[in-house]
């Protein structure tokens, strides 16, 4: 089964069902709805309820596809991608540090806090992140202002989500946030551009990057950084 399920859990679903951005490319319609038919025969056997559907890389007729089983769309995630190299950004940015972790947790708290899954970041889940293979501190890049932490850009790179050349290292940028005190000064910019310089000095040639749809003021500094849209990735709510 391409569709990954988890749950129950306690939070604002009980459940969800998702359709990684690889997996989708290489279903056709039936597949996808043979998929999802079996997903939501396991949700239901398991009792329902509340349950969200992440589709990635929507293409046309997801939506009546996912409308079939009463899941309705309330979010879209898009994918932005732009050449590298960028223009260089001179703004002063050093590596994390395990002594950061208090500071970083903080911001993040205070920048996303509009955020349903960023924002609620704890120490845990950033000591997970930072254990995975593709982890890099030189490319967690953190920018301070008056002795204290005024932004951060965590960068990744990886493989392609499956769109030719699917074997092509692309640089994300994972992760970043300006602290609200900040914010208005003309940090994003540059530190949006700091994180993608390092990640084509890793090699990459392609940056990427995830926001949501309806962030117009984030949307509006991608777009005049020469980000455009790839793909969608869309979120669906039903009860089972």
């Amino acid at each position: 089964m391409a569709i990954q399920i988890s749950g129950p859990d306690e939070a604002e679903v009980a459940w969800t069902i998702e359709v990684p951005a690889t997996d989708r490319l290489a279903l056709d319609r039936a597949g996808l709805d043979g998929e999802l038919t079996a997903a939501v025969a396991t949700v239901r056997a398991r009792d329902g309820g509340r349950c969200r559907l992440w589709i990635g890389h929507v293409a046309p007729g997801d939506d009546e596809s996912a409308g079939r089983w009463g899941f309705v769309p309330y979010r879209d995630l898009w994918q932005l991608r732009r050449a590298l190299p960028a223009p260089a950004a001179d703004l002063a940015v050093r590596p994390f540090e395990p002594g950061d972790a208090a500071a970083v947790l903080a911001l993040n708290a205070r920048a996303f806090s509009w955020h349903p899954e960023q924002g609620a970041m704890t120490l845990e889940d950033l000591r997970t992140r930072q254990s995975e293979p593709w982890y890099d501190p030189a490319g967690f890049l953190l920018h301070e202002r008056e002795g204290r932490l005024a932004g951060f850009c965590w960068t990744k790179v990886h493989k392609g989500d499956g769109s030719p050349p699917a074997d092509v290292p692309i640089g994300e940028i994972y992760v970043i946030a300006v602290d609200p005190d900040y914010q208005g000064r003309g940090i994003g910019t540059p530190l949006t551009l700091a994180g993608l310089a390092h990640l084509h000095s890793r090699g990459p040639t392609t940056g990427m990057l995830y926001v949501e749809s309806d962030n117009s003021a984030a949307n509006a500094v991608y777009e005049r950084l020469g980000f455009r849209r790839h793909h969608t990735n869309r979120a669906y709510v039903a009860d089972l």
